[in-house]
């Protein structure tokens, strides 16, 4: 199972992206997808994620009211609309996805996905 993200690019603050990840490779169903985003010299950190089954959402204050995360889960496709960008979005944008239900892991950790995409470049420009 691979995952693709797409989308990416150079924007300026203020403007507008939208992210697509998309699974390829044999069926699987995943419990939750997400995005994470990397920025130089800086840890990975959570976005937002989306949790199949009653169709919760979840985003970081850092993003909240800005970005919003949708998809498919029949298709295990996740979107990230992003908003009103500024600087400190710049970042590699990473999706992941969840393909087990149980865990001791929130779905805002790293630690909650175990199928990651090869990420996605975000430039915001001033």
């Amino acid at each position: 199972v691979q995952l693709q993200a797409s989308g990416g690019g150079l924007v300026q603050a203020g403007g507008s992206l939208k992210l697509s990840c998309a699974a390829s490779g044999r069926t699987f169903s995943s419990y939750a997808m997400g995005w994470f985003r990397q920025a130089p010299g800086k840890e990975r950190e959570f976005v937002a994620a989306i949790r199949w089954n009653g169709g919760w959402t979840y985003s970081s204050n850092s993003v909240k009211g800005r970005f919003t995360i949708s998809g498919d889960n029949v298709k295990n496709t996740v979107y990230l609309q992003m908003n009103s960008l500024n600087l400190e979005d710049t970042a590699i944008y990473y999706c992941a996805a969840r393909t087990y239900s149980s865990g001791s892991y929130t779905v805002e950790a790293m630690q909650a996905y175990d199928v990651w995409g090869q990420g996605t470049q975000v430039t915001v420009s001033s």
